[in-house]
């Protein structure tokens, strides 16, 4: 469903306004906690609670097609010269934040819940807790302002020019995706398959994983606003090659390392090294990927690849890596998926270095 929400809604936010826009998507992802949060079990109303859950899924991951994009989007429009990088940084530091408290929380259920507590009632928990935060975020959204380079668009495009000119542009997009790829793959291993990696490959407890996670969510909450600070200063290019060269030639060792003696601290220290190359990749890679798209199209373009990456790379990551180790009998396998990744956002990078160096626009993007 994200790349369905991406052009849907993406078209949405780039033809009506990025405030109403953002609005309308968490609105959207509202009902679909909610609706998760409060539908009856399966011995109340049979076969139509599991098909109520899936609708909330599909209506979360509808708009989580273009929550990012948006709001990305948004922070790059209002940037002040020369902090770009720094700005849209703190979206994806913002859900550093929901990380942290979803292993905290995940971490207390474990503790003072049994498991049948969990499986009954429990799992309701962490969707309560977004049904109640969700209405602050609308409120703050409600009290933004449009931006002032959409409000000085001299011309509005329609839906089907918006698609035509995602069409035309389908090779910035497919970069575009391949860029994303180093940051879904990374983002994914260390924060959403370090749970089953730890407890089921390097046989560490499930609370030791959550620990761990924990703290690669501080950690990348400290790096991405260092990396989108980094490119404002010395440019987009020199940080997303830096980081996936550095990735490719240490992921490897570094993944030896960890499997030849497992143990908490080794696999914290793993995980860490991999949030900072999340951190400084991702805190330059927004504000470039925003840079890159036509200035009519900017926020479907980023999100459709976004979501790509996501579904692609990102999503696939879990399966990916427990299927290496299965098929190789290697528990360090895993280190060629994100150095596969890596490969990606390197050869991205290349692909878009004139558009990516410092200070550079478009002409197109000129609003």
């Amino acid at each position: 469903m994200r790349p369905i929400g991406a052009i849907v809604l993406g078209a949405y936010i780039d033809r009506i306004g990025r405030r109403k826009g953002l609005m309308v998507t968490l609105a959207i992802m509202g009902c679909g906690t909610l609706l998760i949060a409060l539908v009856p079990g399966y011995q109340t109303i049979g076969l139509a609670a599991p098909a109520l859950v899936l609708l909330g899924r599909l209506l979360q991951g509808f708009s989580a097609g273009v929550e990012l994009g948006g709001v990305s989007v948004y922070l790059s429009e209002i940037a002040t010269p020369g902090n770009k990088g720094f700005y849209t940084s703190w979206q994806s530091a913002s859900q550093q934040v929901a990380i942290v408290v979803a292993a905290l929380i995940g971490y207390s259920l474990n503790l003072t819940l049994g498991h049948d507590a969990i499986s009954e009632w429990g799992w309701r928990i962490p969707f309560f807790i977004g049904c109640m935060i969700i209405p602050l975020i609308f409120v703050l959204r409600r009290s933004l302002q449009e931006t002032e380079a959409f409000l000085q668009r001299k011309h509005r495009p329609d839906t089907r020019e918006i698609f035509a000119t995602i069409a035309k542009n389908w090779r910035i997009i497919t970069a575009g995706t391949l860029l994303v790829a180093m940051t879904t793959t990374t983002f994914y291993f260390i924060t959403v398959y370090t749970p089953t990696y730890g407890r089921t490959v390097l046989n560490l407890s499930a609370r030791d994983s959550l620990i761990v996670t924990m703290l690669v969510g501080v950690s990348n909450f400290i790096w991405l606003p260092i990396g989108g600070a980094i490119s404002d200063r010395i440019g987009r290019r020199a940080v997303l090659m830096g980081i996936t060269l550095l990735a490719l030639i240490t992921t490897w060792p570094v993944m030896q390392w960890l499997t030849a003696a497992p143990d908490f601290t080794r696999m914290t220290l793993v995980l860490l090294w991999f949030s900072f190359f999340f951190g400084m990749y991702n805190g330059a890679m927004v504000a470039a990927l925003t840079e890159v798209m036509p200035v009519y199209v900017r926020t479907v373009g980023f999100s459709l690849a976004f979501s790509l990456a996501t579904a692609i790379f990102g999503g696939l990551t879990p399966a990916i890596s427990t299927a290496l180790v299965k098929l190789t009998g290697d528990k360090s396998s895993p280190g060629w998926w994100l150095m596969c990744a890596a490969l990606c956002g390197l050869a991205a990078t290349a692909m878009l270095f004139v558009r990516l160096s410092r200070g550079y626009i478009a002409a197109e993007n000129k609003a």
